[in-house]
């Protein structure tokens, strides 16, 4: 990193090499020679005057970019575009007449704009299935381990360890599911020129129409994609980018859920997540464990949902067949959204992979708001043993706020058992309670629900993207 210049954390700091790579100047004029390649191949394989010779040169020279030519003619004549046909043609100069033959700067900053956030979603498909697979793994293990339902963040009833989790994983599968369509619905621009009219190709073949479609079949092909978009301006409909990274801000959504959580989890002391041994929480109290990943996961997320908002303003504002106020924003706003998502599920990756459940904790949480979850219970037990169903509401609303006083002002246990117990209204001695209250008991369907969850949702996912699945854990990078 060059220290006296502006650098962007996304790429230094938080998101893979992978992706960062995916999104450089260098993945992006290579992308440019792939298609100026591919277009000449094409439009030979369908008659016109470009020799073996051409293209073997241009082959040859596919991969070695002469950045200096090419910044030394933006200079000159301020396009990009140009000044990169002119520099791959000092490479390859008997093919230097034939590269970019009919087509306008959209043929390959479009395509290769295409090309990049499908190569992008597969990274993304890739670590969502392994994401999914951990908490798979986690929601199984810990499926009917009673813990505290929170509604509002207060006390509700019980539910499981492991059903929460399914709700964090619920999330992960509508992601999962929207991501794959919105990759299988990508498609080329292809080669649609000026104004998506294809006039000059159409030109170019002697107004052979079927030749023209033929060219933009054999482009997509050999750029590996099945078609091309069949209508456009110049440019593709930026509604694409703006489906794209919508389902990227689903995915911060979910992962923010998570991580919001995983901060409250950590702050009650029932699950936690990875701390390294030398790790430090805080520069000032060396005491602290702070829930540094989850927050990032925040962080990161709030900046990817924003981030939304750009191709969606970019996608309402364009007018007729182009304009160019996109490009400077779509330069930053989808590499930015497809950089964070990465960061993102690498560290949710490493969350998951390294939780830490405090099961003495749950269960003395459990045992502290137990005797409250249970007053219906206790109250119908009541009137099985001759009790007025009304006297006895009464009496459990004394008795509750009574025992709940006493934990305000610093009680180790609830003694609301111990007070119903001793009150002859209930008939209910102690040993009856306690044959009453076994949290297991009062989860519901919470550990049914999990099974099915995972074995008729998550499972299917899992086995046909299995070669996706490896045991790598994300990494979360200082």
């Amino acid at each position: 990193m060059k220290r006296g210049t502006a650098s962007n954390p996304l790429t230094e700091r938080y998101a893979s090499k992978e992706m960062s790579y995916l999104f450089s100047s260098d993945f992006k004029f290579r992308t440019w020679r792939r298609l100026w390649i591919a277009l000449a191949e094409a439009e030979q394989e369908l008659g016109l005057n470009i020799t073996d010779a051409q293209l073997a040169e241009l082959r040859a020279n596919s991969e070695d970019i002469n950045y200096e030519d090419a910044e030394r003619r933006e200079r000159e004549v301020r396009h990009d575009v140009m000044s990169h046909i002119h520099a791959f043609g000092l490479q390859a100069p008997s093919a230097k007449g034939i590269i970019h033959l009919g087509a306008t700067s959209a043929f390959v900053t479009d395509n290769t704009d295409i090309v990049q956030m499908a190569e992008g979603l597969k990274i993304l498909r890739r670590r969502m299935v392994n994401l999914m697979a951990k908490l798979r793994e986690f929601a199984w293990r810990w499926r009917a381990t009673p813990t505290l339902a929170f509604t509002h963040f207060q006390p509700a009833q019980l539910t499981t360890v492991g059903k929460r989790a399914t709700l964090w994983l619920h999330d992960l599968v509508l992601d999962y599911h929207d991501l794959v369509f919105r990759e299988s619905q990508l498609a080329l621009l292809g080669v649609k020129g000026a104004t998506g009219t294809q006039a000059s190709f159409l030109n170019l073949f002697g107004g052979d129409e079927a030749k023209v479609d033929r060219l933009e079949q054999l482009v997509a092909e050999k750029l590996g994609f099945a078609r091309s978009y069949p209508v456009s301006g110049q440019t593709y409909s930026r509604k694409v980018d703006a489906h794209v990274i919508a389902s990227l801000s689903g995915f911060g959504q979910s992962a923010s859920k998570f991580g919001y959580d995983m901060r409250l989890l950590q702050h009650l002391r029932e699950i936690e997540e990875p701390f390294e041994e030398e790790q430090v929480g805080s520069s000032a109290m060396a005491y602290k464990r702070n829930p540094m990943r989850a927050e990032r996961i925040d962080a990161l997320s709030r900046h990817l949902i924003v981030n939304a908002l750009n191709p969606a303003l970019t996608a309402a504002t364009q007018w007729f067949e182009r304009t160019l106020d996109d490009s400077a924003n779509r330069r930053v706003a989808i590499p930015e959204a497809f950089l964070a998502a990465d960061a993102i599920a690498l560290i949710y990756d490493n969350v998951v992979a390294g939780l830490v459940v405090h099961e003495e904790v749950i269960a003395a949480n459990v045992r502290r708001e137990l005797p409250f979850l249970m007053t219906e219970n206790l109250m119908m037990e009541g009137v099985q043993r001759g009790g007025d169903r009304q006297v006895l509401h009464e009496r459990v609303r004394i008795h509750s706020q009574a025992a709940a006083d006493e934990l305000k002002r610093g009680a180790a246990e609830n003694d609301l058992f111990d007070r119903i117990a001793k009150d002859e209204l209930f008939g209910i001695d102690r040993e009856a309670i306690a044959r009453l209250s076994v949290a297991e008991n009062y989860t519901g369907l919470a550990k049914q629900q999990t099974e099915r969850f995972l074995i008729g949702d998550v499972d299917p996912i899992l086995t046909k993207e299995k070669g996706q699945i490896d045991d790598e854990v994300g990494e979360v990078r200082v």
